[in-house]
């Protein structure tokens, strides 16, 4: 059986540096990612979320996965 990787932390720091490189504010990744503003607020304050909803914020930036995870 595989082993779901349960511990991935979303780096605040990284994701806003990519947002800055972009010239991106957190609603333009909101409407690129497909979520609400309020899971945005509630990712970057606990550095948590669903695989899939990291996956969505990844591609709205135009970044691998492991670029926006802290480690």
């Amino acid at each position: 059986m595989a082993k779901v990787m349960t511990n991935l932390r979303v780096s605040q720091d990284k994701v806003q540096l990519l947002m800055a490189r972009q010239s991106k504010n957190p609603y333009d990744l909101c409407s690129a990612a497909r979520i609400s503003y309020a899971s945005y607020r509630r990712i970057m304050k606990q550095g948590s979320c669903k695989l899939a909803t990291l996956g969505r914020l990844a591609e709205a930036l135009g970044c691998d996965v492991t670029e926006i995870i802290e480690g």
